[in-house]
């Protein structure tokens, strides 16, 4: 791919994170001051720079504490910036999670509670309940995340086995006011669901829950088993009195960052469509559909005239085969290049608006018809790579890794397709 289209790529990345930046939409969505005192607490990969905006913003007394990903810091004066692990759950996280839960008890009615949520606080937030370990709450995690499991039905599993997800952080901080300012970062945009909802609960139950461990087959410890079956799983309904008063605004999300990454390529002179926010689904699987589209366009302007940019977002899965590197989106293109291999006038980049895709270092990658050839010549069987989930080092071995470094948010994935 040449330099200059890679630039025009990576212009439509950086309008897509431009719209979902904390600075320029945290004011709108600011509660009424409270009698008593403020709390801020956040959770995700763009905690830090919330809470950096929050304090640009808000001219009365506060205090508070943030987790975020380690390497994904951002100075603060007032609140407390915290790093843990992620995606696997460590100490660090857990004392986090404990420091935020103790920040939030002993509240009146006239406190107020601002909670920052983005993608990402499930791993920074673990908090196991009842008689149940960081090691089972670990190995929960990287179930999830070999089990090819869409996003609700993770969350679903990882609240019934928190004292801090699904609610319970909200429910902790009664009789205080709740206000969640939302990052999201799910297909759909339903802010229960986005770093597990410690402040949003949702309508699963420990029966969904099983029922999500058994129909992906998933081998969890004896321990979480006998949990998920006792009342002591049971997470906070929507209809729980104790989240009387509290309030939900989803503050920046994959939608518009789709839309803003739109409206940058026609300003550019190239028309664009959105195929859609919400799309999810094996990464290879998707992949393979959106090379078949950019085939057709390219071939019979159908169902768009060339040249267009077709873009997509939501959150693709990845089922582990192998112990290879890389993440969702590197695999969805590495399936995608596959498909349009030989083809000309098709040019793409899939990446994670957080800056980093999966175990490496890289948000994502380009690809075009001439990259299955250079992984080739470089030694690479680029189908090979896609069987032991090692996309990353396919692209690698062709120079196209995608490096933005991390972004400071995160409304999920970003793919973008010309066809020229």
């Amino acid at each position: 791919m040449n330099t200059e289209t890679k630039a025009f790529l990576t212009s439509i990345f950086d309008a897509a994170v431009a719209a979902a930046d904390p600075e320029k939409v945290i004011a709108r969505f600011l509660p009424e001051k409270p009698k008593g005192r403020t709390i801020v607490v956040g959770f995700g990969k763009g905690a830090a720079q919330m809470a950096q905006a929050f304090e640009k913003v808000w001219d009365g007394p506060f205090e508070g504490v943030v987790v975020t990903r380690y390497g994904y810091a951002a100075p603060c004066k007032t609140i407390k910036v915290l790093e843990a692990a992620h995606p696997v759950p460590d100490e660090n996280g857990l004392k986090a999670a404990r420091r935020l839960m103790d920040l939030v008890t002993g509240l009146t009615a006239d406190d107020l509670v601002v909670a920052l949520v983005c993608g990402g606080g499930s791993a920074l937030l673990p908090a196991p309940a009842g008689e149940l370990t960081l090691a089972d709450e670990i190995a929960v995690n990287e179930a999830l995340l070999a089990s090819g499991a869409p996003i609700s039905a993770m969350n679903a599993v990882r609240k019934h086995v928190s004292n801090i997800k699904g609610g319970r952080l909200a429910a902790l901080a009664h009789p205080a006011r709740v206000v969640s300012l939302v990052v999201s970062d799910i297909p759909g945009d339903n802010p229960a669901l986005v770093a597990s909802g410690p402040t949003v609960p949702d309508a699963t139950t420990r029966g969904d829950a099983i029922n999500i461990i058994k129909t992906y087959g998933m081998k969890l410890p004896v321990a979480v088993m006998a949990h998920l079956v006792t009342p002591a799983a049971d997470a906070p309904l929507p209809d729980d009195p104790r989240f009387d008063g509290h309030s939900v605004h989803v503050i920046a999300s994959a939608a518009k960052s789709l839309e803003a990454a739109a409206d940058a390529s026609r300003a550019k002179g190239i028309p664009a469509v959105i195929l859609s926010d919400a799309i999810e689904g094996e990464a290879r699987d998707v992949g393979g559909v959106h090379a078949a589209i950019a085939r057709e366009i390219a071939a019979r302007n159908r169902p768009f005239e060339k040249p267009v940019l077709v873009l997509s977002g939501g959150e693709t899965t990845v089922t582990l085969r192998a112990k290879g590197k890389g993440g969702r989106n590197s695999e969805f293109l590495l399936a995608f290049a596959i498909g349009i291999d030989g083809c000309e006038g098709i040019d793409a980049l899939a990446a994670d608006t957080d800056g980093i895709d999966g175990s490496e270092d890289n948000a994502g990658a380009f690809a075009d018809g001439a990259s299955v050839g250079l992984m080739r010549a470089a030694g690479v069987d680029a189908k090979a790579m896609l069987q032991a989930n090692n996309a990353w080092t396919a692209f690698d071995k062709a120079g196209d890794l995608f490096v933005p470094g991390p972004t400071g948010t995160n409304v999920n994935d970003l793919r973008a397709i010309l066809i020229r």
